[in-house]
Formats: C-alpha cells, structure tokens, sequence
C-alpha cells in the first residue's frame, strides 16, 4: 500500500473516534493492528480501510460488549453477527432488570417499616389482568406515571388502570380473599411486566404494600418487589363517570375487525356503522369499504381513529367478540369483550374536524 494512503494514528484516531490509547490497546489485543508499523520509529499507521472496523469496534464497546464477543462479531457473517449482539444486549437488559429488582429490595428494608397486606389474587387472574391493562401505558420522561399502573383495593374489589392520555383501560377484579386494607399507588409498569411471569405460575398471589412499592409474595417462589412510581396519576374517574349513554353499539368479530386493521394501509381509519354493518374505510373515503358482519343498534355513524390507538384497544378485548360503544364522533368509545365487561378499554377517536391530528378532543387525562 502506497504510504500517502496511510494514517498515523492520531489522524486515524479522529476518522474512527477512538483514542490513541484505545487503539493502542486494541493493536495489543489483536483486535485492531495497525496496518504497519515503522521499524525504526515505531509509528504506527493504518489504512481508510479499517476505520469500518474501527468505529464499528467503537460502537461495540459503547454498548460494554465483552473483548472475546467483539472479536467475533467483527469477524462473523452479517446473521452471526446480528444473533450475537442480540444475546449480548439480552444479557444487558436482563442483567440491568435483576440488579433494579434487588436494588428496590435493598431500598425497602432501609425503611425498617413492615409491609401491609392488601389482598390476595389468584396468580393467572393477575397476570393477564397486568398484560392486558399495560398496553395503555407509555413512556414519557417528564411524566413517568403514565408508564405505571394504578393499583387501587378498596374493601371487595382491586382496580388496575392505565392510560396514556389517549387511551384508558382498567380491570376490576375480584379478590380470592376479602381486601385487608384500602390502598392506592402507582407501579413501575415494567417491573410488574417482568414478574407477571413469575406471577402467572402461582395458584395465589398475596399483595403487601411497602412504604415506596408492592411486595408480591407467592409461595414456593421468590417475591417479586415493583417499585411505586413518582407524581399524580391522572384522575381517571371524571371521564368514566361524564361518560354518557352510547348512541350506538356495535358487535363485531375480533378477529376480523383486528384482520382489517392489519391490512389497513393508512396511519387512521373511519368506522362506519350503518346497515347492521360496520365498515371500514380510509377517514375520507366513501362506503363500502371493508364490510365487516355486525351488530349495529342505534343511529347511524362514522367515527375516525388512529391506528395505533384502535389496534391496541381491541387486541386486548377477550373472547371471540368485541363490543364498542360509541357516542359521537369526538367522544371517548368504549371497547369491551361482548360477554366479559371486567376489562374496559377508553380509546379517543380523531376529531372530525382536525382529520391530520392524531388525536381527538375530550382526552382521559
């Protein structure tokens, strides 16, 4: 190679953004050496031909790969080396998630205060219930809440709610004992995600409450602590009880509806329900569309939605039908499973009158 095409090391240090030092050391490991090396001086030099392998290195170590995994994940094909950074950062997550949950244990007994019990739930129950209720959350940094789910027990019940403004749903459930206590908060969402798992292999599940989280102890097992999350959750109730009458139901197959939904190629898509039909069309667009079988009572009307709020309601739905209540084209609808109303889902649909917004007037908050 000709020398004007070689680099010594401080300019090859600028191309890749690695240190002198760094590259020093990765020469040494056998990871990166130089493409020469004078004699004499002991210069080193590299060639614009590896500044590919270089940042590449770089971006590896940034996600604190291992030396031995970065050496093979350079020299593998682009599948292999896609499957081991995969695993790597699996182990990463995974890793991080163990080091929080103990982290919160250790928290928690700094306190000294004992945990008081709540309720016990049958483990099944729980899990689902937790699953089906956290696709309403989302992350949001300045508003951390919105991520959480809301446990409230009152003397027969336990409530699960989550909402990300758009979108509300709450899960009432029925204890497998009679509530020990009154209590709210809101739990980190991710961490009941990750002992749902744990949950859904137990018969029961007794909750006890901590002074900054939730115990769920499960017997034969190890208990699961989640966090409670900072701030105000919003105040849900107001909507649910300004709900109103519906003006028009519609039941509809889930799977069909969620069929039509997939193959939907727009961002938002209008419901109309007329006929003793429901059909689905782009928000503009003029009937039919996709003719759904239904059952349509009460007047007549269309309504727009996101996609992405839509979806999400009725994936959750349970059983073989879906039922929406809805009450004018800017009100919040109410999406059930037909035969099981313990898990209700609020979704706004796109004000009419605003078609590029994503969303609509009249938002849980």
């Amino acid at each position: 190679m000709p020398d004007f095409e070689l680099m010594p090391i401080g300019v090859f240090a600028r191309r890749s953004g690695l240190t002198s030092s760094a590259l020093r050391f990765y020469a040494d490991s056998g990871l990166l050496r130089p493409a020469e090396v004078d004699p004499v001086s002991g210069y080193r030099y590299y060639s614009p031909d590896q500044v590919a392998r270089a940042t590449a290195l770089r971006r590896l170590r940034e996600i604190a790969m291992p030396l031995t995994t970065v050496g093979a994940v350079l020299d593998a094909g682009p599948d292999e080396a896609s499957r081991l950074i995969d695993e790597h950062v699996a182990k990463v997550v995974g890793d991080a998630g163990a080091a929080r949950r103990r982290a919160a244990v250790v928290t928690s007994s700094l306190t000294g205060a004992p945990s008081l019990p709540i309720t016990v739930l049958k483990g099944p129950v729980l899990a689902d219930a937790v699953e089906q209720v956290l696709t309403a959350t989302v992350r949001e940094p300045e508003a951390p809440v919105l991520g959480g789910l809301r446990v409230e027990a009152t003397h027969d019940a336990v409530t699960l709610t989550a909402t990300d403004r758009y979108r509300l749903s709450t899960r009432t459930l029925v204890p497998a004992e009679p509530p020990a206590a009154t209590w709210s908060a809101t739990i980190d969402g991710d961490e009941l995600r990750a002992a749902a798992a744990e949950v859904r292999r137990s018969a029961l599940v007794r909750l006890e409450a901590a002074p900054h989280g939730l115990w769920l102890r499960v017997a034969d097992r190890e208990d699961r602590y989640c966090r409670s999350l900072p701030g105000e959750f919003p105040d849900h109730r107001p909507v649910l009880a300004s709900l109103g009458e519906a003006t028009t139901r519609v039941t509809v197959p889930k799977n069909r509806l969620l069929r039509a939904l997939e193959e939907h190629p727009g961002e938002r898509i209008a419901l109309w329900a007329a006929g003793g039909a429901a059909h689905l069309l782009p928000p503009d667009g003029e009937p039919p569309g996709v003719v759904l079988p239904a059952t349509v009572t009460g007047r007549d009307l269309r309504i727009r939605f996101a996609l992405t709020t839509l979806y999400p309601a009725v994936s959750t739905a349970v059983g073989p039908e879906v039922m929406l209540d809805l009450r004018g084209p800017d009100r919040p609808v109410t999406i059930r499973s037909a035969d099981r109303g313990d898990l209700t889902t609020l979704a706004m649909p796109v004000s009419p009158d605003h078609p590029a917004r994503a969303r609509g007037r009249g938002t849980p908050r």
